[in-house]
């Protein structure tokens, strides 16, 4: 990790009015000095008096200077993906910015204040001014208020302290960066690494043993969420002294995602994770039809009596499997058993008309079989497409009587009976089926194809 220790000079106290009138930066790479800068600038108004009496920049010494915009590039080259450190940090950095600003760059950094970090390194000082502190610590300043004057001082006062306390340090970018909740084994560069995108990620403890995998739609927050939240707060805990690494792998989709985790729990059964146990009370979806000719829909418990075309492990399941079919299919909620009063007397996901009569059953039974045939035709042997982890890649999977049998990822110009060949198998994992049936109402036509078709 390196840090541009900054030092400016301005015509004021305020960034929004005033401007730079000299800026100084020293690159520090956590051992030493290894690049410095200096240049007066233009700030573009006139610099009072009193400003020139206390810096001995004057509007004659700034007039062929170049302004913040001119060496823009330069400057941005030289912060850009360092920490950014100075003395009362927040004043140098807030005037960097808004210059930044003018024309047209978003600058953003993690800061460090020496003024912050002194008061933990060296405490008990009655001020903590720079020039009280480089007296305490003997530390020369040759040109004070003047910005490489200063930033020499404080790239000492900042490389002395970096070396006797570097858990201060370390602490300080956490809380400073809004990253304090990392556990104390997963650096800040570890953590920036992780992907905003969906996937499967890793904990590895101190032996490199996995102890947890998880699933995401951004594997960096979910990740943050784990130890930044209330949420068992017990496991929290447990893992945050434990995890020493991460790993993780793009999935592409959320489905692949909780494919894949199923998949790796099995393997590698990590110390936190739960297995999944099947309740005692088994849930189904059941079909009929009633007096006027209307396929129906109903939600309720299995028996040994009663064979549904679909089974699930709780009731808000199977309500979600169902929920989602009347979207993809227009089925009607009333006729499917979530709402009594007719769907025209208040809105409730879709109905076709079924409820005022503009719908005929035979009509309305093409989108019932359709939403069953789906359900029937991924019990037998399919093969699934997905988006993959880049353009123009797919991800292939293929269920057998629901569960994943083969998976891999390929360029979606790939024939058929090539990713046939290529598919890689994978252990019987019967979670699968269950991932497969979370997802089977939202998947379109096109994404699914049967590969033992009955004649």
């Amino acid at each position: 990790m390196e840090y541009a220790i900054v030092d400016i000079e301005t015509t004021g106290g305020t960034a929004k009015n005033c401007g730079i009138t000299e800026i100084a930066i020293l690159i520090h790479d956590g051992d030493k000095i290894i690049a410095e800068f200096e240049t007066l600038l233009n700030p573009e108004q006139d610099i009072p008096i009193y400003i020139t009496g206390l810096t001995g920049i004057d509007n004659g010494m700034v007039q062929n200077a170049p302004t913040f915009e001119e060496v823009g590039e330069k400057l941005w080259d030289l912060l850009h993906g360092r920490v950014f450190v100075a003395h009362s940090v927040n004043f140098d950095y807030g005037f960097v910015r808004e210059s930044f600003a003018r024309f047209g760059r978003e600058f953003k950094a993690d800061k460090l204040c020496t003024v912050r970090l002194a008061r933990k390194v060296i405490p008990g000082l009655s001020s903590y001014s720079l020039g009280r502190i480089c007296e305490h610590r003997n530390i020369p300043i040759l040109a004070r208020h003047r910005a490489m004057g200063d930033a020499r001082a404080t790239a000492i006062l900042f490389d002395e302290m970096v070396k006797e306390r570097p858990d201060i340090i370390a602490a300080s970018l956490k809380k400073n960066s809004g990253e304090a909740f990392l556990p104390p084994n997963i650096s800040l560069s570890k953590f920036r690494q992780l992907p905003e995108k969906c996937g499967v990620y890793y904990m590895l403890n101190e032996r490199g043993k996995v102890i947890y995998v998880g699933k995401a739609i951004n594997i960096k927050e979910r990740f943050k969420n784990h130890f930044s939240g209330n949420l068992l707060p017990g496991l929290k805990q447990k893992l945050k002294s434990e995890v020493f690494d991460l790993k993780w792998e793009l999935t592409g989709s959320e489905m692949m995602a909780l494919l894949v985790e199923a998949l790796e729990i099995k393997r590698l059964w990590p110390k936190y994770n739960s297995a999944l146990k099947l309740p005692k009370t088994m849930w189904g979806l059941f079909q009929y039809t009633d007096g006027s000719g209307f396929i129906r829909f109903q939600i309720a418990k299995v028996t040994k009596h009663l064979r549904p075309l679909e089974s699930f492990l709780s009731s808000e399941e199977a309500h979600a499997f169902l929920k989602e079919g009347i979207k993809s299919f227009g089925l009607c909620p009333r006729l499917c058993g979530l709402r009594k009063a007719p769907c025209h007397e208040g809105g409730f996901l879709s109905c076709q008309g079924t409820c005022n009569s503009q719908l005929p059953p035979q009509e309305y039974s093409r989108n019932a079989k359709k939403f069953i045939h789906l359900i029937e035709e991924s019990k037998r042997e399919i093969l699934v497409r997905f988006k993959g982890r880049v353009d123009q890649e797919i991800a292939v999977c293929v269920f057998d009587r629901g569960v994943l049998k083969s998976y891999g990822y390929f360029n979606e110009m790939t024939e058929l009976e090539s990713i046939l060949e290529q598919l890689e198998p994978v252990p019987t994992v019967p979670e699968t089926f269950y991932i497969l049936k979370q997802f089977l109402p939202s998947l379109a036509p096109e994404q699914i194809q049967v590969l033992n078709p009955v004649s």
